[in-house]
């Protein structure tokens, strides 16, 4: 079962939120965060699979402070427009959207929450293990990520990135590593952002051994 709600910031700010119920009592709860193309058919079918796994899942729309209901695809006009919104997104003011959205599955699971986030999500999950208080993040291919390695986690974090991927070198997944090496990273033979369906660099093989390391991370931490 799935549905629109609306949270509210520290700071006052209201934005949508998909959620996507267990069928049964909720084991735990995980925030989803986007990747810069939306809360769109991608993320919300990743919430509606963690929903199956026995979590409450939550996907706050983080582009809602630039413009309410953005939904993007990934080729032609929908991909500019993408990369037009990376320069007015507020990395801060996104973390503290998640913090709600945390509050928020918190309150109605009173389980532990996680935070799960892929491509722009999977920096912004890590910024929520350093400046948030959620239980356990994974990240799926943060780009810089290297620029808040001096960033340190409360909270366990595993950390997934495509050997292949031209848009993170990996030497900015090594300073993250290197300041923390409590971390788990895994590498995969794939590109950027392997776990989307939908994209042409999605690679089945990696995306299924990185959901299953996830699902067991979040067993371990949160249920």
């Amino acid at each position: 079962m799935s549905e629109s709600v609306t949270l509210r910031a520290a700071d006052g700010h209201t934005f949508s939120a998909y959620v996507a119920r267990p069928a049964a009592e909720p084991v735990a709860a995980l925030i989803v965060v986007q990747e810069i193309f939306g809360v769109n058919a991608h993320i919300r079918s990743v919430a509606d699979g963690w929903a199956r796994d026995g979590f409450l899942a939550v996907a706050p729309a983080l582009f809602d402070r630039i413009q309410p209901g953005i939904e993007l695809g990934y080729e032609g006009a929908d991909m500019q427009t993408a990369m037009s919104l990376f320069p007015k997104f507020d990395v801060d003011k996104a973390i503290l959207d998640v913090a709600a959205a945390v509050d928020f599955a918190a309150g109605a699971t009173g389980k532990k929450v996680g935070v799960i986030g892929y491509c722009l999500g999977g920096t912004i999950a890590w910024l929520s293990a350093t400046r948030s208080q959620p239980s356990a993040a994974v990240g799926y291919y943060g780009g810089r990520i290297g620029n808040y390695a001096g960033e340190k986690p409360t909270c366990p974090v595993m950390l997934h990135f495509g050997r292949q991927d031209s848009h993170i070198p990996a030497a900015e997944v090594e300073k993250v590593h290197s300041a923390h090496p409590e971390v788990e990273v895994f590498w995969y033979d794939a590109g950027h952002a392997f776990n989307c369906e939908p994209r042409p660099s999605y690679n089945a093989a990696a995306a299924k051994e990185a959901r299953l390391r996830s699902l067991e991370f979040f067993k371990k931490h949160l249920a």
